[in-house]
């Protein structure tokens, strides 16, 4: 939807909100699943018990082919190699270790450089993301790409544990489906199309989480998937108010980290395992949670090095995720650094689960703080969508100052224009209420000792934090 589609959406009544939610469903649906999910489902599964000879062999063949098409076709990596050759280079890039790490500013300049010759974008599913590094990317996928993906997630993120597309779910997100000055719910929207109850993470203050439970029961809810923080927030209703009937298949954490306390007061609260994930919309690299407690590379996602200071980093250690897509050769992505640090395991371990996909050792990004409202809600990573594509903001971050004051430190392009300031303030405070917001305008954002900026940095101080923390 266009921004002033999205915005005219919020003031629907319920009924017709329903309908465009569902009518956006099957638009999605048609996308994402076709004849062929359930078979592309089964062979998914199956080759979970692969031999890493067969998982090397497979990986092996489908990068040859990515880097071939990616050499010959995508107009970004031709040109870097025509030039590379020009300036006497005459390495091949049939080795995957000659190619350059790609960071994301050249895929945000230009996206549709990196779409391969015999494709059209206009035919292709467009998917736009701000990501958890702050910086808005423009994608694409062919149907074809989109369908294997989600039979994949269908897959591994749903059928190991024993839940299905086809369940009642509910989902909590970072897309605006009511105006966040409500007071009254719903502040959710039902999708028939995918049978998912989709509830915002902007309303989740305490004296309206009740409200949410309530939707949760009375729509039959089988299982919750979402930001790890607004899914503890609603685990400590639960427990307060001792709704002990609202239990659920199993609870899946994506797009923040998963704490102790987190996992142990949302598995009292709905009486179920919680199950993280971990992926991207540049579909580059994928990994889900088995029952023993472990993440799971998905090997058809791609190809996942860990780099140290532009070295591979020893096995066990931590370093940048480089991710090299296998899926999409529509617009590959080499040596993609998506922005997470991590590391793989020092040895290979064989999971109790007995499925033979590679393991994941950590995820050592997404670590932002979270962001505290006035009236009593706590924000994490769905925040992330007060920026588009179309500002042309090379990256952003969020710093609460106080209650009621922030700061949006923002490196612009070269045609950022005073507007795009204004819708930033104008979204922001369409998702925190009315707070004052301070635009600083930098040259670069200043990262971490991981070497990742954090999206949302929060400055209240000790003192205030525990108040806030006791009334939670």
């Amino acid at each position: 939807m266009t921004d002033w589609l999205i915005q005219l959406y919020l003031y629907f009544p319920y009924p017709l909100k329903v309908l465009a939610a569902t009518t956006k469903g099957y638009y999605l649906r048609w996308w994402r699943y076709g004849p062929e999910t359930e078979k592309l489902v089964e062979e998914a599964l199956a080759r979970e018990s692969w031999s890493r000879k067969q998982w090397q062999a497979w990986q092996e063949e489908r990068l040859a082919r990515v880097l071939h098409r990616a050499a010959a076709q995508v107009p970004y990596y031709r040109e870097q190699w025509a030039r590379r050759r020009r300036q006497g280079d005459r390495v091949s890039w049939e080795y995957l270790e000659n190619w350059p790490v790609l960071d994301k500013e050249p895929l945000r300049q230009t996206p549709a450089a990196f779409v391969a010759d015999d494709c059209e974008v206009r035919r292709m599913f467009p998917e736009s993301t701000s990501g958890s590094t702050g910086t808005p990317l423009n994608l694409w996928q062919s149907r074809k790409t989109v369908q294997i993906w989600y039979a994949l997630c269908e897959a591994r993120w749903r059928r190991w544990y024993g839940v299905s597309r086809h369940d009642r779910w509910a989902i909590l997100g970072g897309k605006l489906v009511a105006q966040v000055a409500r007071r009254k719910p719903p502040f959710w929207v039902w999708n028939a199309a995918l049978n998912q109850l989709y509830l915002s993470s902007y309303h989740l203050a305490p004296d309206l989480i009740p409200h949410y439970l309530e939707a949760l029961r009375r729509y039959r809810i089988k299982y919750l998937w979402g930001y790890t923080s607004s899914l503890h927030a609603l685990a400590q209703e639960v427990l307060r108010s001792r709704w002990g009937d609202l239990t659920m298949a199993v609870v899946i954490t994506n797009a923040e980290p998963v704490f102790d306390y987190q996992r142990q007061a949302i598995t009292e609260a709905f009486q179920c395992p919680v199950r993280e994930s971990y992926g991207m919309s540049e579909i580059v690299a994928a990994a889900s949670e088995c029952e023993s407690g472990n993440l799971h590379l998905w090997p058809e996602a791609g190809w996942v090095e860990v780099s140290a200071d532009g070295r591979p980093a020893v096995p066990g250690s931590s370093g940048d995720l480089v991710c090299t897509g296998l899926l999409n050769d529509d617009m590959p992505l080499i040596r993609y650094r998506v922005g997470d640090r991590g590391s793989l395991p020092a040895t290979e371990e064989v999971c109790p689960c007995g499925r033979s996909l590679p393991l994941l050792g950590t995820i050592d990004g997404r670590m932002d703080d979270a962001i505290y409202t006035i009236d009593g809600r706590i924000l994490g990573q769905q925040v992330d969508t007060f920026i588009s594509t179309d500002m042309d903001i090379r990256e952003a971050q969020i710093i609460q100052e106080a209650l009621d004051r922030f700061r949006i430190r923002y490196v612009p392009g070269q045609t950022f224009a005073a507007a795009a300031g204004r819708e930033m303030i104008q979204q922001l405070q369409a998702r925190l209420g009315p707070v004052k917001v301070t635009l600083e305008p930098v040259t670069e954002i200043p990262r971490g000792a991981n070497g990742k900026f954090r999206l949302v940095v929060c400055n209240l101080s000790p003192q205030e934090l525990e108040r806030l923390r006791k009334t939670k």
